[in-house]
C-alpha cells in the first residue's frame, strides 16, 4: 500500500485492508472425569471469525473468571467440571450482542461517502495547482473614446493666404495669371474670374493669415489681412504720374476641408481692418528702486553702446549669451532706466532706449536682468539677459 493510501487509511479509521493470518488453534484442554478417572481431552472451541469474534472473547473471559474461582466446598469437583454454567452450555457470551438499525446503517454509509468525495476534490484540486497554477484575471482592455480630429487649422491658413494672394493681384495685361493662380485652391471647374472684368491693375505686396472660425462639417472661415500697392490714376497731359498707394485690405476666405486637403469653396469678401486694437487691461505699477537706478545706470548705458557694436561680452556676466544687434545702429542716449524694487544678487529693469539707423533715429524699450558678479574683494552689477518690449 502506498504512503498516501495509508495516511488516508488512518485518517478514516478504516481497517487494514491486508487479510490477518488465521489464528492458531487453542489446545484441548483436560477435563476431569465424573469417577475419578482419567481426565478426558475436551476439543477447543473453533474460533469465529468476522462479527462472532466477540462472542469467541466473551466465552474465554467467562471460562477464566470460572477457572479463578477454586473448588466450592459443597461441591463436589467432578461434578462441577461436569456441570458447567448455563452460558458455557448454551454457547451464548455473557451479554446481548444487537445489530445496528438500518437508519444508523445509512446514516454512516453517507457520512463516509461525503468524507470521500471531499478528500478526492481536495486531492483533484490540490494536484490541479501543481501544474496549473490559478492565474489573475488580465484587466479590461482600457476603453479610450477619441474625440473629432483636431481642425487642421494651419492648413487653412496656408490656402487661405494663398488665395488670398492670387485673388487681389490682377492686370488686365495677363489675366491668365491670374486665373491659374486660383485653381490651385478651388474646385475643379470652378470659374476662376471670380467676378473680375478683366481691367485694371493692381499688385499684392504681403498677405497675413488670421483668424480662423470653425463652421462645423469641416468648414471654416479665414481672415487674411493683405497689404496691397494700387497705382495711381493715369496722368494728364503735362503732369508727372503719381506713385502708387499702399494700404491694408481684409479678406475673408471660406475653406472646406476634403480629402486631406483644404480648398476654398467659393468666392472671399473684402472686409474692413481695425485702425487701432482695443484698450488694455489696467495693469498694476510697479514701484522703482530709485537708488539702485542711479547705481547701474552707467552700466546699462555702456552695455547698450557695446551692444550695437557687437562688443558687449566684456559688460556682460559670465555665461551670459546675448546676440548683437544688426550693423548700421548706434545708441542716441538712454533716455530712461529704471529698476524694479527688490533684493538680492538679481534684478530686473526697464530701459527706453534711442537708436540711430542711419539718419533716423527709434525709440525702443527693453527688460534687462541685472545680476551681481563678486571677484576677490571687488563686485560690480553686470547686465545677464535683454528682452525687447515691456510685459
Amino acid at each position: 500500500m502506498s504512503t498516501f493510501k495509508k495516511i488516508v487509511w488512518k485518517v478514516l479509521n478504516l481497517p487494514d485492508p491486508k487479510p490477518k493470518p488465521s489464528p492458531q488453534p487453542v489446545p484441548s484442554e483436560p477435563v476431569p472425569a465424573p469417577d475419578g478417572g482419567a481426565p478426558a481431552a475436551v476439543p477447543a472451541p473453533r474460533v469465529p471469525v468476522g462479527a462472532q469474534a466477540w462472542v469467541a472473547a466473551g466465552k474465554r473471559v467467562q471460562s477464566d473468571r470460572t477457572a479463578a474461582a477454586g473448588p466450592l466446598a459443597d461441591v463436589d469437583p467432578g461434578q462441577r467440571a461436569s456441570q458447567p454454567s448455563k452460558a458455557a452450555a448454551t454457547g451464548a457470551a455473557p451479554w446481548q450482542v444487537e445489530d445496528e438499525s438500518s437508519g444508523t446503517k445509512a446514516l454512516v454509509k453517507l457520512g463516509r461517502g461525503i468524507l470521500w468525495i471531499v478528500v478526492g476534490l481536495a486531492v483533484v484540486t490540490g494536484v490541479r495547482s501543481w501544474f496549473w497554477p490559478d492565474r489573475a484575471p488580465a484587466p479590461p482592455p482600457v476603453q479610450v473614446k477619441a474625440g473629432p480630429p483636431a481642425y487642421p487649422v494651419q492648413q487653412a491658413q496656408a490656402v487661405a493666404g494663398r488665395f488670398a494672394f492670387g485673388y487681389l493681384t490682377w492686370d488686365e495685361t495677363i489675366p491668365q495669371t491670374r486665373a491659374d493662380a486660383l485653381a490651385r485652391d478651388m474646385p475643379a471647374g470652378t470659374d476662376t474670374a471670380q467676378g473680375w472684368n478683366g481691367k485694371g491693375k493692381q499688385d499684392v505686396v504681403t498677405v497675413v493669415p488670421g483668424a480662423v472660425t470653425e463652421l462645423g462639417e469641416s468648414r471654416s472661415r479665414v481672415h487674411v489681412d493683405v497689404l496691397v500697392s494700387v497705382p495711381g490714376e493715369p496722368a494728364k497731359k503735362g503732369q508727372s504720374v503719381p506713385p502708387a498707394e499702399q494700404r491694408w485690405v481684409g479678406l475673408e476666405v471660406p475653406v472646406i476641408i476634403t480629402s486631406g486637403r483644404a480648398v476654398v469653396t467659393g468666392a472671399p469678401g473684402i472686409v474692413g481692418v481695425p485702425k487701432s486694437g482695443p484698450a488694455l487691461p489696467a495693469q498694476q505699477v510697479k514701484n522703482s528702486d530709485a537708488p539702485m537706478a542711479d547705481q547701474t545706470k552707467a552700466v546699462v548705458s555702456d552695455f547698450f553702446t557695446e551692444y550695437a557694436k557687437g562688443e558687449a561680452d566684456g559688460v556682460m556676466a559670465p555665461g551670459a549669451v546675448i546676440p548683437p544687434l544688426p550693423t548700421g545702429m548706434t545708441l542716441s542716449t538712454v533716455q530712461s532706466w529704471t529698476v524694479d524694487e527688490g533684493s538680492g544678487d538679481k534684478r530686473t529693469g526697464t530701459a527706453v532706449v534711442v537708436w540711430k539707423v542711419g539718419s533716423a533715429e527709434l525709440e525702443q524699450s527693453y527688460r534687462v536682468d541685472l545680476a551681481r558678479v563678486v571677484a576677490a574683494s571687488a563686485q560690480r552689477w553686470q547686465v545677464a539677459d535683454v528682452h525687447g518690449g515691456t510685459s
